[in-house]
């Protein structure tokens, strides 16, 4: 080495000095790294998940294909669900694209991700890279102070007195009624309540709906809004949950999609910060002035560029429509294969002797509380989630033959939780967990193994929006209609975009009252 280096110039000496200086400081930089993971292992007592038999050891690829092809079919959260029995446990490793990850549906390591262990994870960077060329910087899509920032945005626009306001709702769901055939043809619910959620949404949101149960001129651009609205979430969705290889291929669909959502939405955000400008200057902009609350007017007070306001409107509209229309195609696809259910559901409602409830007498509906939450938990309309580990860290439970010691997760580490899976576990819900049974919530009082809407400080804003938009729809259909017959017996499989829905649509007939 020392001839070696008397045969070099001064400037290639200096050069082989620092790579020499830069490998030695690496190999004490990881020496030092491993000694603290080591540390952390043995002080919790760690021990190693069960790692999935791949058949490509080396990227996963097996698994990736797959999943690839099951989010074309269906069957994607069935198959996750198989994996876990296969091993005989509800924490274990896998490859994706030769990154390790963790899968659990362990309630503890759940509760320890979203809550107790909050500041210790954050979004997947590959969420990030996939979810903001659509919807932006916003609330879904960030971490930390601009995250925190976000949610202090938004959270006073889910006051009681807004979620309470049902006449909002009421216009768009007679025009749903209105669309339903009196003759007991057969329909596709679910798309009306697509339809239903994007009109109720943007009315909330933007001041003005998109209208397409309306029908007219006036909704073509509201249909179009629509549609690319949710080619460009599915795709995100598929983006997200297959890794890099899924999005290397251009996407001209996608691209003119997002261009047309960011437009769309962008006519109002400009429309409102123009309005106050102008108003400020008038000093006639005043809550006092309108007749009924508007979202954006109220984001447009706070003096946040435009861009801001666009992504925090995206990111409410995606839960806004996607998550109501999709709880409502679930529940009445139970509903049509179940009259029993039916039956008891339209007494109850029908018991309230009068057309328009109110928001209290909704919320004494119990047997309705119940339906909902047995669809939520058959078929949570985010069926899982990921965060990663921004620091050397552990999850209480998951490691060992008995699944029962701690899983140690190094920074950088990406843990999956499937909430799908979860809802299913025979020993948190017993036997018939499989089974659609509403009665079960009589006695249920579930904590962390029952997760619709999340959980700790990223606990959905709007889970009360959501389902008071669901119970109102219900009544008044169940008000319009006195049965309801399945006209479709494929077997039930999700479509997912960045939530699930019924693949295929929910095909009933229904006869009127």
């Amino acid at each position: 080495m020392a001839t070696f280096l008397q045969d070099l110039s001064p400037v290639n000496k200096g050069i082989v000095s620092c790579l020499v200086l830069y490998t030695i400081y690496w190999i004490v930089q990881y020496s030092i790294k491993l000694r603290r993971q080591d540390a952390i292992i043995r002080k919790k007592g760690c021990k190693p998940v069960r790692k999935y038999p791949h058949r490509d050891p080396v990227l996963g690829l097996d698994i990736f294909l797959e999943n690839a092809k099951l989010l074309k079919t269906g069957g994607f959260w069935d198959r996750t669900r198989e994996r876990y029995l296969s091993l005989n446990t509800w924490t274990f490793s896998q490859l994706l694209m030769g990154d390790r990850i963790i899968n659990t549906t362990e309630p503890e390591n759940i509760k320890a991700i979203l809550a107790t262990q909050f500041h210790e994870f954050e979004l997947p960077p590959r969420r990030k890279d996939t979810f903001q060329p659509v919807l932006g910087h916003g609330i879904f899509t960030t971490d930390g102070k601009e995250w925190e920032a976000s949610r202090a945005l938004l959270r006073p626009n889910f006051v009681r007195n807004q979620i309470a306001d049902l006449n909002t709702f009421d216009h768009h769901i007679s025009a749903l009624v209105s669309h339903i055939p009196n003759d007991g043809s057969t329909f596709d619910l679910q798309s009306l309540f697509f339809m239903l959620t994007m009109d109720s949404a943007t009315e909330f949101l933007f001041g003005t709906s998109t209208a397409v149960l309306d029908g007219g001129i006036a909704s073509e651009r509201g249909e179009r809004f629509a549609e690319a609205f949710t080619y460009a979430t599915e795709r995100i969705g598929t983006y997200s949950r297959l890794g890099k290889l899924a999005s290397l291929l251009p996407d001209k669909h996608f691209n003119d999609s997002v261009a047309y959502v960011h437009e769309y939405v962008h006519g109002y955000v400009q429309k409102a910060v123009d309005l106050h400008k102008k108003a400020s200057l008038s000093q006639k902009f005043d809550e006092k002035d309108s007749s009924r609350y508007v979202f954006l007017e109220h984001l447009a007070k706070a003096g946040y560029s435009e861009k801001k306001i666009q992504d925090e409107l995206l990111n409410i509209l995606l839960a806004g429509r996607d998550t109501t229309a999709s709880l409502l195609s679930y529940l009445f696809y139970f509903l049509a294969r179940r009259p029993d259910v039916f039956s008891k559901l339209r007494a109850e409602i029908m018991a309230l002797g009068k057309d328009l409830p109110t928001f209290e007498e909704i919320k004494e509906l119990k047997y309705l509380q119940y339906c909902l939450n047995e669809t939520l938990r058959l078929y949570p309309v985010v069926p899982g989630n990921s965060r990663t580990a921004i620091v050397d860290t552990t999850l209480p439970v998951g490691g060992g033959a008995d699944g029962k010691s701690p899983v140690f997760v190094k920074a950088g580490q990406q843990v999956n939780y499937q909430v799908y899976v979860m809802h299913r576990r025979k020993d948190l819900y017993g036997e018939d967990a499989m089974e659609f049974k509403p009665e079960r919530w009589e006695k249920l009082r579930p904590s962390w193994q029952f997760l619709p809407f999340n959980g700790g400080p990223r606990i959905c804003i709007g889970q009360q929006f959501a389902l008071t938009e669901a119970s109102f729809t219900t009544i008044r259909i169940l008000q319009a209609f006195k049965s309801i017959e399945a006209r479709d017996n494929s077997p039930l499989k999700e479509l997912m975009t960045l939530t699930s829905a019924v693949r295929g649509g929910v095909h009933v007939g229904m006869t009127p009252a």
